[in-house]
């Protein structure tokens, strides 16, 4: 029996064609696609592909049976969904996830080891001084979710209500993987901290993470609180939110035996969190790790399946494990950095805070309240004073007076006083090093060839790499945004630097020697001036490229024009975007054009002295 089973799938296929799965873009539904995938071709003998779509697109074509199945669906999430199964058209079965998945607020659990009377959201304030923001010591934080996801308001609505605002500083982390690097920063130095979390999530698996319980789920409540303009000063803790599968009902009824498999389907919070870890420490696909999943606990799938599709599956893992070699060998060093930058973050990790807290309060806060302690009238008058000293026209100066009182108009006055301090402190740091080291490596072929290829690594990496490393060893929010802008911009002002004082005559130089010059003198009186053109280019582009990283910056919890960009991204809303990212491109003409104007102007001194 078990040889006719292996001779030839089409002698136990069950399906007339192809069926067709949404393509999930998120880790578990990846995961859990594939599981189902695999069950449904080996078991079952069924064909199937996969198509790519939005979540919405996904679902719109499920109701239309244009693909048949959708992997993982939260339920009550999504009100078009609804509609689909309440017309009949649509089905969702099984509960993929037991216990359902959860969020909430989170600590690490030496916290609690530490401090037993933190039993509820009522004790911290009793306990908010072991949260203290690092960028305004007296309050405490609470870190929130991404930007843009609904729980950002629901969390910034519970923080009101419950009156923790008066002690918690509302922080914002930007992006997931921010969230995530201060999770795992914290960890690693036995921090306290106190912020959103959920699962399934692979960190649930990598990290003993509890929560604090907060008032129990009112469902009213929880809608007001969904929304920024709700009014009702209730509370109340999050909802869990069951995991199924969702098909359409033609599938159901053409392929019963496959809607009773999905019905069984079922992985505890253990074994899904572990697969996402998996899946993230080692690069592999959900196809992938479903396949180990399937090889190693034979004994969490096997009850899903009848005798027969159990004994097909048993072969095909059999034929799967033997056929386990490639040409390449498999090498990787990211478990080995991985685990040395957390080493560095665990036992040096304080004296990167220590540089942290200095730039914050020595630098980027002090320009920060400057700026906003300036009546906006006055501060649009000094830029009009700089752009016609720059530029002596009129209608830049007009166009920057009229773009930047439009940026306070569409209500974004405090993100471009944000944005501008951390622009001044970062090219100030920029032109700090950089000049000093164009010099250096325009006079030295030795530093030349040691520092261009450095230069060529932090021109060409994408700064997602190293955002993630700054921000455990920094902590989130200004300050790794300072220094991985400082990393992007540095690169072209070292260059131009050098190459201006390489292209200063030699026979100026020669004869600023002839009348006595010392190496300081001619350095100050005759190359820099010289080189003045090019280094001024470079400090234009060093600008632009700092503002370049406004909204990379915002993805770790910088505030600033970024912010409302990201938020938009993360929320369709195209109105939103389209102001912050107007309001991001005035600024970058305003200091283009005026960086340029000081640039040229010199050019212009020194051809009509030569003329």
């Amino acid at each position: 029996m078990l040889l006719g089973l292996l001779l030839s799938p089409w002698l136990w296929a069950a399906c007339e064609k192809p069926i067709k799965f949404g393509a999930l873009t998120w880790e578990s539904g990846q995961f859990t696609s594939a599981v189902l995938r695999t069950l449904v071709e080996e078991g079952y003998g069924c064909a199937t592909e996969e198509v790519p779509g939005a979540n919405p697109a996904l679902e719109a074509a499920l109701a239309q049976d244009d693909i048949q199945v959708i992997g993982e669906q939260w339920v009550g999430r999504s009100p078009a969904l609804q509609q689909a199964v309440d017309a009949g058209k649509v089905a969702v079965i099984g509960d993929t996830l037991q216990g359902g998945a959860e969020q909430g607020w989170y600590v690490p659990a030496y916290v609690l080891a530490q401090n037993p009377d933190l039993q509820s959201y009522r004790d911290l304030p009793r306990f908010a001084h072991l949260f203290a923001d690092p960028e305004n010591p007296g309050r405490a934080r609470f870190v929130n979710c991404p930007s843009g996801w609904i729980c950002e308001v629901f969390n910034t609505r519970l923080l009101r209500n419950s009156g923790l605002d008066a002690q918690f500083n509302n922080v914002h982390p930007g992006t997931g993987a921010a969230l995530d690097a201060t999770i795992a920063a914290a960890y690693a130095q036995q921090k306290p901290l106190l912020f959103y979390y959920w699962q399934p999530t692979g960190l649930m698996a990598k990290y003993d993470l509890k929560p604090i319980p907060l008032p129990a789920y009112n469902d009213a409540c929880w809608q007001d609180l969904l929304r920024a303009d709700g009014r009702s000063s209730c509370v109340s803790g999050m909802p869990t939110s069951q995991l199924a599968i969702a098909v359409s009902t033609p599938f159901v009824q053409q392929h019963g035996d496959l809607a009773a498999l999905f019905a069984r389907v079922q992985f505890t919070p253990q074994q899904l969190n572990s697969a996402i870890l998996a899946m993230s420490e080692h690069q592999r696909s959900g196809h992938a790790q479903a396949q180990i999943f399937l090889r190693e606990q034979p004994e969490v799938w096997r009850p899903w399946l009848s005798p027969e599709a159990a004994l097909r599956m048993d072969a095909f893992l059999n034929r799967d494990a033997q056929a386990q070699s490639g040409f390449f060998p498999q090498w990787s060093v990211a478990g080995g950095f991985n685990r040395w930058l957390n080493l560095l973050v665990r036992d040096y990790g304080d004296y990167f805070r220590h540089i942290s807290q200095f730039t914050l309060h020595g630098l980027l806060l002090p320009i920060e309240r400057l700026l906003a302690a300036m009546p906006p009238w006055l501060l649009l008058g000094l830029v009009s004073v700089l752009a016609w000293h720059a530029t002596r026209r009129w209608l830049f100066v007009m166009g920057c007076t009229v773009g930047l009182f439009l940026i306070g108009a569409f209500g974004l006055w405090p993100s471009l006083l944000q944005t501008m301090a951390l622009l001044v402190v970062a090219v100030g740091i920029t032109v700090v090093l950089g000049v000093p080291l164009g010099i250096v490596m325009a006079r030295s072929r030795r530093v030349h060839q040691i520092v261009s290829p450095v230069l060529d690594v932090m021109q060409t990496m994408p700064s997602f790499v190293y955002l993630i490393p700054v921000l455990m060893l920094f902590g989130l929010g200004k300050v790794p945004a300072l220094f991985a802008t400082v990393v992007y911009a540095l690169a072209p002002l070292v260059r131009l630097t050098a190459l201006g004082i390489r292209q200063v005559s030699p026979q100026l130089t020669e004869a600023a020697q002839s009348f006595g010059s010392s190496r300081w003198q001619m350095l100050l009186w005759v190359v820099l001036p010289l080189a003045k053109p090019s280094i001024m280019a470079g400090v234009n582009q060093a600008v632009m490229m700092s503002l370049s990283m406004v909204v990379l910056a915002s993805m770790i919890g910088a505030p600033g024009l970024g912010e409302p960009v990201l938020q938009a991204i993360q929320t369709l809303n195209i109105g939103q975007g389209l102001e912050a990212g107007a309001a991001i491109v005035v600024v970058a003409i305003v200091i283009d054009r005026i960086t340029q104007a000081y640039g040229r102007s010199k050019r212009q001194k020194q051809t009509g002295e030569h003329s």
